[in-house]
């Protein structure tokens, strides 16, 4: 008989983006094949305590009304006290039980100490594999800035951009506005380190920018401020490299918007109208082969693993990169695996592929 790996599924989070690692903990629950996986689902509640949810992909339905969240049950999971071992425990009421060796962890966090390269660092130190990016690929496609530095080190194109910290907005707001205007405009403002596009807002001048700063700064002491791309907005997703090969590159999809200023939160997971993904993107075969290079290039430069989803423009003057997001939304209705499945893995078929990863990796 088959050894059933004992996986466990790390969701929730401190992050404002917990409610949609929820969304997405249902999505990867209800697709688990059981005859392959023992899944132990953990939550992080939003104060960050460690418990035993679950194993119920209803619980965490993306209710507009009810968003899903993990909740402080009194349980509390330990992780191993050295590499020696891979054990797993849980703690409730003075009592404490044992949930086996763990094989994987699948983190499916989103944002802040989850996505950012926190809890890769304790998984390290853990001795555990996981699913997706290490810490520095996770800690680079966390921050948009540090992002497109790289990015723009290694000859890809990105958006002009402008990063203002609290503390220099506060310092001189001025000075920040006449830096701002070098960008021309219409312009978007987004925390550094956040996604689904909390905290965004779009700006037709500087003297919005003060009100969008303060939104951004709600969730990230530092912003971006870019200039805004005119361009098809069209997305790929990347897979990790198996050992001997290269990272593969999917088909595209395109976010089409209509009546909406942008691809915002309410769109991306509520169903608001005024954008609809297609996928595949109709593209001509150069143009899909060049995106395809390139998003390679950049999962590989900010030395991303496992997956990831990039985010392009298509200009008049060539490719543009947005964003390299290196654990992106995985709900079933999600692009990245909507990409994916135009490319022949279903949803069960990339988790499993995810973990497989993970398993091989050095």
């Amino acid at each position: 008989m088959t050894h059933k790996r004992v996986l466990v599924l790390l969701f929730g989070g401190r992050s404002s983006e917990h409610s949609i690692s929820c969304a997405t903990a249902r999505g990867v629950l209800g697709a688990l094949d059981r005859d392959r996986y023992d899944v132990i689902p953990v939550g992080i509640t939003r104060d960050g305590s460690f418990v035993l949810e679950r194993d119920d992909p209803a619980a965490f339905a993306l209710d507009p009304d009810a968003l899903p969240e993990v909740r402080d049950d009194g349980s509390r999971v330990r992780w191993p006290d050295s590499v020696r071992s891979r054990e797993l425990t849980v703690e409730r009421d003075g009592v404490v039980t044992s949930l086996g060796e763990v094989d994987v962890v699948f983190p499916i966090l989103h944002g802040l100490w989850g996505e950012d390269g926190t809890i890769q660092g304790l998984l390290e130190l853990a001795g555990i594999p996981y699913v997706g990016s290490g810490v520095l690929g996770s800690a680079l496609g966390m921050d948009k800035h540090y992002t497109k530095t790289v990015l723009q080190a290694a000859g890809i194109q990105v958006a002009p951009w402008v990063t203002v910290t609290r503390e220099e907005w506060e310092r001189g707001q001025d000075a920040v506005a006449d830096r701002v205007r070098t960008l021309g405009s219409p312009l978007f403002v987004k925390p550094a380190r956040a996604g689904s596009s909390v905290g965004v807002t779009k700006i037709t001048s500087a003297e919005g920018l003060g009100d969008a700063l303060e939104v951004a700064f709600a969730e990230d002491g530092k912003a971006l401020v870019e200039s805004a791309v005119v361009g098809r907005e069209v997305e790929i997703g990347v897979l990790g490299a198996r050992p001997g090969e290269a990272p593969r590159a999917s088909v595209a999809g395109e976010i089409v918007v209509s009546t909406r200023g942008f691809y915002d939160f309410e769109a991306k997971y509520l169903g608001a109208p005024g954008v609809d993904l297609v996928c595949p993107a109709d593209l001509t075969d150069d143009q899909l082969a060049e995106m395809q290079a390139l998003a390679v290039r950049a999962f590989q430069a900010i030395d991303a693993g496992g997956l990831s989803r990039v985010d392009f423009f298509l200009t008049d003057d060539g490719w543009v990169i947005n964003e390299v997001n290196t654990m992106p939304g995985f709900t079933p209705i999600s692009m990245f695996p909507k990409v994916w499945q135009e490319s022949g893995f279903s949803y069960p078929e990339l988790i499993d592929e995810l973990i497989d990863l993970a398993l091989q990796r050095r």
